[in-house]
């Protein structure tokens, strides 16, 4: 695996930036939560994703040796762990994501047609 850099955050960040760029132009429903179901995944999702970064965050300046033991340290650590379990909370949005296709599955198509297509 290639080093982690600054910038290779970034691509990603603007890999999603891109993504909501996308999805402001209308796509079809059905892309559109093909598209956004691995950020939502229940497991490997970016809430859970996120909620583990912020987690192993919060470890790796509490451990080290240059943190200065404080209590305003205390506090922002402790602040880095809120966020963590307030996103680890947003793992159930591919509930959602769930709950819209069958919302569109049962929908009838509003395209106009022979009624014989499918």
């Amino acid at each position: 695996m290639p080093a982690l850099t600054p910038d290779t955050i970034r691509t990603a960040t603007e890999t999603l930036s891109r993504l909501t760029d996308y999805l402001r132009n209308h796509p079809e429903p059905g892309e559109a939560l093909a598209l956004v179901e691995p950020l939502l995944d229940e497991y490997t999702g970016v809430p859970v994703q996120l909620a583990d970064t912020l987690r192993a965050l919060a470890r790796a300046i509490q451990e080290h040796p240059d943190t200065p033991r404080s209590a305003e340290a205390d506090l922002l650590i402790m602040e880095l762990r809120t966020a963590a379990w307030e996103q680890a909370d947003q793992h159930t949005l591919h509930y959602v994501l769930d709950d819209l296709r069958r919302l569109y599955a049962k929908t009838p198509s509003s395209t106009v047609g022979c009624g014989r297509c499918g």
